[in-house]
């Protein structure tokens, strides 16, 4: 007979991890599957200061620290790829490959991916002056002159936090008119933020660090180079949850899983955490939602909630 876990989590970075550590620490039979090595988008981050007790730490520093953790309390299977998950019975088959996990309950910590612009320059260079994150970054080029490239909410959120942390911000947009919302947009004026419209991205410039960046003006057909010492992608993210969709679980009207305070979603005893809820993503948020999580699987598991 298969064994059946109280909870398998799929998804190995800081919501995952947190969820593991939380999970086996209330007593709950638990393991964790990753597709990767574990530590998710967080680990291609190359510094990261706004995680409390390390005043600055590399991205996979930080996530191997977490994994170590987690493994001290449950096991923790990297390079799963998990293909399907059914649900019969009250139990949850995970099948990944030739191997198959049973359990009474799952969290998807299954995160999210950012949208890549698909330029030259835009992957030899990211993490050395092309980000996705100005919450994440941001304070590294205080004092710099940086772009966002984006001219929806997240970008023109994105391009305002930079202004605040004092970089000299200029917004780039494929379009002649941003997306945004006119309250965002209000505050772009209102912040005096520089704004290139109707470009489209040809290049990112730089060899071992970003200097510049090569737009065509659609209007005119012209090639122009800018100098910029940073260039902060957000043209959105890519929910991972398909498999979680397979079973029923609702989404947000942004793509993101739908949950409730306790985490859980309209699935008995499926749980999300992390940046497939979407929310503020970061490392910390994601570590105290997988935390909360555990909590309400353990609840269920061994207090059921659902009745």
């Amino acid at each position: 007979m298969e064994k059946i876990y109280d909870l398998v989590i799929i998804g190995g970075a800081s919501a995952g991890f947190s969820a593991g550590i939380y999970a086996a620490r209330s007593g709950l039979d638990a393991i964790i599957l990753d597709e990767g090595m574990g530590g998710g988008q967080a680990a291609t981050s190359p510094w990261i200061e706004n995680y409390p007790g390390y005043e600055g730490i590399g991205g996979m520093d930080l996530m191997m620290k977490m994994k170590e953790h987690a493994e001290k309390n449950l096991p923790v299977e990297v390079g799963v790829h998990v293909e399907s998950v059914i649900q019969s019975d009250n139990i949850f088959t995970i099948n990944a490959g030739s191997r198959t996990f049973q359990s009474k309950s799952v969290i998807f910590a299954t995160g999210a991916k950012y949208k890549k612009i698909g330029v030259p320059g835009e992957e030899k260079l990211t993490g050395r002056g092309v980000s996705y994150c100005a919450t994440c970054d941001g304070a590294f080029f205080k004092g710099k002159k940086v772009a966002v490239i984006g001219g929806g909410n997240n970008g023109l959120t994105e391009a305002l936090h930079l202004k605040h942390v004092g970089a000299d911000v200029t917004l780039i947009h494929r379009r002649n008119e941003l997306r945004a919302e006119q309250a965002l947009q209000d505050q772009l004026v209102k912040e005096d933020i520089n704004k290139l419209l109707n470009r489209g991205v040809q290049e990112i410039l730089g060899e071992d660090l970003v200097t510049g960046i090569r737009l065509k003006n659609n209007a005119t057909g012209e090639i122009e180079d800018h100098d910029f010492q940073g260039i902060f992608i957000s043209v959105g993210e890519i929910p991972n949850t398909a498999l979680a969709t397979s079973l029923g679980v609702e989404l947000q009207d942004s793509g993101y899983i739908k949950v409730d305070t306790k985490m859980r979603t309209n699935v008995r005893m499926i749980y999300a955490a992390g940046d497939v809820t979407g929310g503020l993503r970061q490392v910390i948020t994601a570590a105290a939602e997988g935390a909360i999580a555990a909590m309400s699987a353990y609840n269920d598991v061994k207090m059921p909630y659902w009745v």
